[in-house]
C-alpha cells in the first residue's frame, strides 16, 4: 500500500477510535470531529437534494462514508446502499448506526480503495461524496466514480473549498498539529480539479457555502452561538451570489451528471 494511503488510513482509524469512546452509547449525529453537521446550509442542502432525487431501489454508493452517518438518508429512501471506506473501524460505527436507525438490511459496509471500486461499470445511478477527495489522488477518483456510474448517473459532492487564505492557514497549522495529514491539506478541491472534471462529467450545478460564517463556527457553543452562526450564513448565502466571492467559499457542493 501506498505510504500516503497509510497514512490516510491511520488518521481516520484513529479519530474513529476516539470518537466511539464519545459517542459509542447515544445517537448524536455528529461527524467524525463531532461537528453538528445540520447547522450548515451546505449539508442541509445536500439532504434535500438526495430527499428530491433519491428513489426505491436505486444503487446509491456513499464514496467514502467514514462512519456512516450520511448513508442512513438514502436507506431511509428504500435505497439499496453500498458503503465504503479504507478505514475498518470508521466501517464498524456506520454498522452500529444502521442498526440503531433499523436500516441496516439496506446498506452494505465494505471496506475498500476508494482509487479502485470492485464494482463493475455502470452500476450505480448516483454517487454520494461527503467531503472524501482531498484524501484522493483525483484523477483517480474522478475516473472509478465514471465507471461506475450508469450512463447520466450523477455524483453530488460537498468538499472543502481551498481557495480562502485563512482557511488555508487554519489547515496548515491543523497540519503542523496534526489534526490533519499533509496529503490532504495540500489536496483541498480548488478550481483546477473542477476543470478536470469536465474530462469526465457535465457539470450540472456548482453552489458555494460559508463565507464569513467560518469565522462564527467556533464560538457555536456559546450562549446565543448557533443563532449567530445561522444567521451570519444565512449573510454568507446573498454574498456568495456575488461571482468574485465565491472562490472563498469553505464548501462547495457540486452535482456532476455522467456524460
Amino acid at each position: 500500500m501506498e505510504q500516503r494511503k497509510e497514512k490516510e488510513k491511520s488518521h481516520y482509524e484513529n479519530l474513529a477510535k476516539k470518537w466511539r469512546e464519545i459517542h459509542e452509547n447515544n445517537n448524536q449525529q455528529s461527524d467524525i470531529e463531532n461537528y453538528d453537521i445540520n447547522i450548515f446550509s451546505s449539508y442541509r442542502f445536500s439532504k434535500d437534494w438526495l430527499k428530491q432525487n433519491v428513489k426505491p431501489k436505486m444503487k446509491i454508493l456513499d464514496y467514502g462514508c467514514g462512519h456512516g452517518m450520511h448513508s442512513i438518508l438514502p436507506a431511509k429512501l428504500d435505497a439499496k446502499v453500498y458503503a465504503i471506506d479504507f478505514s475498518g473501524e470508521s466501517l464498524k460505527i456506520g454498522e452500529q448506526r444502521a442498526k440503531k436507525e433499523g436500516v441496516e438490511n439496506r446498506i452494505n459496509f465494505i471496506q475498500m480503495d476508494c482509487e479502485k471500486l470492485n464494482f463493475p461499470d455502470n452500476y450505480f445511478d448516483i454517487i454520494w461524496n461527503g467531503g472524501t477527495l482531498s484524501s484522493l489522488n483525483i484523477n483517480k477518483a474522478f475516473l472509478e466514480i465514471s465507471r461506475t456510474l450508469k450512463q447520466n448517473g450523477k455524483i453530488i459532492g460537498i468538499e472543502t473549498f481551498g481557495h480562502n487564505p485563512l482557511a488555508n492557514l487554519k489547515r496548515w497549522i491543523n497540519k503542523k498539529r496534526g489534526i490533519r495529514t499533509p496529503w490532504a491539506t495540500n489536496h483541498i478541491l480548488k478550481n483546477k480539479d473542477l476543470k478536470l472534471a469536465k474530462r469526465y462529467f457535465k457539470i450540472e450545478k456548482l453552489n458555494y457555502f460559508h463565507l464569513l460564517s467560518i469565522f462564527v463556527f467556533p464560538f457555536r457553543n456559546f450562549l446565543g452561538g448557533k443563532f449567530l452562526f445561522k444567521l451570519v450564513d444565512k449573510v454568507d448565502n446573498i454574498l456568495l451570489k456575488i461571482p468574485f466571492l465565491k472562490k472563498y467559499a469553505f464548501k462547495i457542493v457540486f452535482i456532476f451528471q455522467k456524460k
